[in-house]
Formats: C-alpha cells, sequence, structure tokens
C-alpha cells in the first residue's frame, strides 16, 4: 500500500506539476511568463463574466423571470 501513495506522489511531483515547475523558472526572468496560468484564468473568467451579464440582460429585456414574491413572504 505504501508503493501505491508514493506512485500518487510521483505522478504529481514529476509529471502533472512539471509545467509549473518551467514557469517557476520564469519567475526570475518575466514577470508575466511566469503568471500566464494566472492570466489565462483570469480572462476565462471576465469572458465568462460578461457572458452571463448579457444573458442576464436579455431575460431582463423580455420580461422571463418571475418576480412575484409568493416563494417567501419576507421577501
Amino acid at each position: 500500500m505504501k508503493d501505491f501513495f508514493y506512485a500518487i506522489q510521483d505522478l504529481f511531483v514529476n509529471v502533472l506539476f512539471a509545467p509549473y515547475d518551467a514557469l517557476r523558472a520564469l519567475e526570475l526572468e518575466n514577470w508575466f511568463a511566469a503568471n500566464t496560468v494566472s492570466w489565462l484564468f483570469l480572462v476565462i473568467g471576465l469572458v465568462a463574466m460578461v457572458y452571463w451579464m448579457g444573458q442576464l440582460k436579455s431575460f431582463n429585456d423580455n420580461n422571463e423571470e418571475d418576480k412575484s414574491i409568493s416563494s417567501h413572504s419576507y421577501l
């Protein structure tokens, strides 16, 4: 069983995290290159937020949302 956990450790440390180790080596040379994954996630999140806001606006413009207060009386 001990070898099983060492195999999982080897997979993550030597295989799956290898791209991050390569990016960490760039940190001293170029800060933007070292943070490419963070920039990528930031751009994906921004695009998703803009899309979501557009969808909310289209539903609001079509009056498709049920705005009745029957589900919660305190609202």
